[in-house]
């Protein structure tokens, strides 16, 4: 995944979590009101915050995207390290042969065997609005004796950085 330096500073931290995480679960809404979400692997997280995903254009996801304001949250999870970012935003699909020849990998291929020329193969990018992560800063160790020494001491738990960052 290609991870450039933000032009908003205060999204450098989410760029970095995002970029050891990479695979995301990116959320829509479907016609019953209901929220899907699948796992995407992000190709690139731009200067402006922006995620970009290959995607087919008739999947279901371009419609939910379409048919619902555009409105979608890509989250991230990296349960080992305890870290974690939701991202808030909106969708659009990106019809740019020169983008996708940018992004492409190899291992997009089992995904998208007909490669980078396949005329249905598309780009989403999800504009952040805002993103919210929660970082353990600590090892797992640390975590335990720290869930421990709240659950004696009846006193909260301090799992390390939350913080919302508006894009």
């Amino acid at each position: 995944m290609e991870a450039k330096e933000q032009k908003n500073p205060q999204m450098e931290k989410v760029r970095e979590m995002i970029e050891d995480i990479r695979i995301g679960m990116l959320t829509t809404i479907d016609d019953d009101g209901n929220l899907v979400s699948r796992p995407m692997a992000c190709m690139q997280i731009d200067e402006n915050g922006s995620l970009w995903f290959f995607t087919k254009k008739d999947s279901p996801k371009t419609d939910q995207i379409e048919h619902h304001e555009h409105k979608v949250n890509v989250s991230f999870a990296d349960v080992s390290d305890a870290d974690y970012v939701s991202i808030s935003g909106t969708a659009t699909e990106i019809y740019d042969r020169n983008k996708i020849n940018d992004l492409w990998s190899p291992a997009a291929k089992p995904w998208f065997p007909d490669g980078k020329d396949d005329p249905s193969l598309i780009l989403i990018r999800v504009d952040t609005k805002m993103a919210e992560y929660w970082d353990s800063n600590a090892s797992r160790m640390v975590r335990l004796m720290e869930m421990a020494r709240a659950a004696v001491t009846g006193d909260t738990y301090k799992e390390g950085e939350n913080k919302k960052v508006y894009n």
